[in-house]
Parts: structure tokens; C-alpha cells; sequence
């Protein structure tokens, strides 16, 4: 990694100690080697580096692609290690890097909505994480995070919203032979975002809600 991205991360952690009530939930979780494919729900801009600071291992964030076509924003992804992905559909140099990465026993992390959710709660995934998962046959965390939609503007500033960062235990997907069908893909995105749902606040699991509520 870049030394930018360790004094980012350390600035960050700072920042998240000094303006919010941060809290990490899970950390025993996080193995401390071998690949890792982390998935989390997505409220708001501040979930990448949130996430990043709260992982305790150094992290490859999928980036939406459209944010690198600005220079300057590029120049910052690119020293933080993120690489690009279309949001719906899983391009060849994608997985390419994700295998890569995970093949180097790295944490890649993503958000398997694609985009973040305008009212807090989960909502419908992409399959690429799971396709990611089965195709590496990587472990993966799943992250639940609440709070983040609380910082935007200028006003949380003064507030010290709480951020919680719900950290999960590793799983794997179950084993296929040869290719993986669409309906086993799907089953398996589901299983994914189940997980997700299972470390957030009832208020937050959206569709996925009622497989979590007894």
C-alpha cells in the first residue's frame, strides 16, 4: 500500500474518535491473515473509509468505475488501493484484480448494493459478490454498519452522531462442481445479504428484514 493510505487511515481514526461515538463490535472476527472478502450494507460516502479504519487489516476497496473518470478523486482511490467495477455486472478486469488481490491473501472489501440506500435499510443486491466468492472460494465477513447517514452536511459536527460498525464471523459459500447457475448464484447473494442483515438494527434490514425477525 501507498503511505498514503496509512496516514489516511490514521487520520481518519482520529477523526471518527473526535466527531462521533465510534464503536467496533466484532473485531475478534477478522482473521489476521489469508483472503477476506468483506461485504457491508451502504448509507453513506463515509462507509469506505469508516469500514477501513475499523477492519484492523489493510483493505482493497471496489469502487464504482464512474468515480474515476475525475482525476482528482481517482488520484486518492488509486493511493487507498480501490480499483474500479461496474455496478451491475462484474466485468472480466474485475474479477480479474478480485482474484488477484485474494490470491495474495488480501482483504477486498464491497458494498453488494452497488449504491447507497436513501433510506437506510437494505435493498435489493447485485449477485457480483457472490459470483466473487464462488469463483475465489474466499472467506467471506460480512459488516453491518449503522449511523453513517447521520454524517453529511456540517451540522453532524456538532451532534457526535453514534457509528456502529458490526463486525461478523467468516463463512463460505457452499461448494459447487463446474459452473454455478443463475439460481444458485442468486441463493447465494441472498445468503450474503442475510448475514449482513443479522448484524443491524431491525430499522436497517429492508428486504431482507423478515428472514432475520422471528
Amino acid at each position: 500500500m501507498h503511505w498514503f493510505y496509512y496516514t489516511g487511515r490514521f487520520l481518519i481514526r482520529v477523526l471518527l474518535f473526535l466527531l462521533t461515538r465510534w464503536e467496533v463490535r466484532g473485531a475478534e472476527n477478522v482473521p489476521a491473515e489469508g483472503p477476506l472478502l468483506v461485504v457491508a450494507n451502504h448509507l453513506s460516502l463515509a462507509d469506505p473509509p469508516v469500514l477501513g479504519a475499523s477492519i484492523g487489516r489493510e483493505v482493497v476497496f471496489m469502487a464504482k468505475e464512474e468515480l474515476f473518470r475525475n482525476a482528482f478523486i481517482r488520484f486518492f482511490l488509486k493511493n487507498f488501493g480501490a480499483f474500479p467495477v461496474n455496478r451491475s455486472r462484474l466485468t472480466r478486469a474485475a474479477m480479474e484484480n478480485a482474484t488477484q488481490y485474494l490470491e495474495r491473501g488480501l482483504v477486498i472489501a464491497m458494498f453488494p448494493e452497488g449504491k447507497r440506500s436513501k433510506r437506510r435499510c437494505l435493498g435489493e443486491a447485485y449477485p457480483g459478490s457472490a459470483m466473487i466468492a464462488w469463483r475465489c472460494q474466499a472467506p467471506i465477513l460480512p459488516v453491518g454498519i449503522s449511523g453513517t447517514e447521520r454524517i453529511h452536511g456540517l451540522r453532524w459536527l456538532l451532534s457526535r452522531p453514534k457509528v456502529v460498525v458490526n463486525i461478523g464471523k467468516p463463512f463460505r459459500l457452499p461448494h459447487t462442481n463446474g459452473k454455478v447457475s443463475k439460481e444458485e448464484l442468486c441463493q447465494c447473494t441472498e445468503a450474503i445479504m442475510t448475514h449482513i442483515a443479522e448484524l443491524l438494527p431491525a430499522g436497517y434490514r429492508g428486504v431482507y428484514g423478515g428472514k432475520n425477525e422471528s
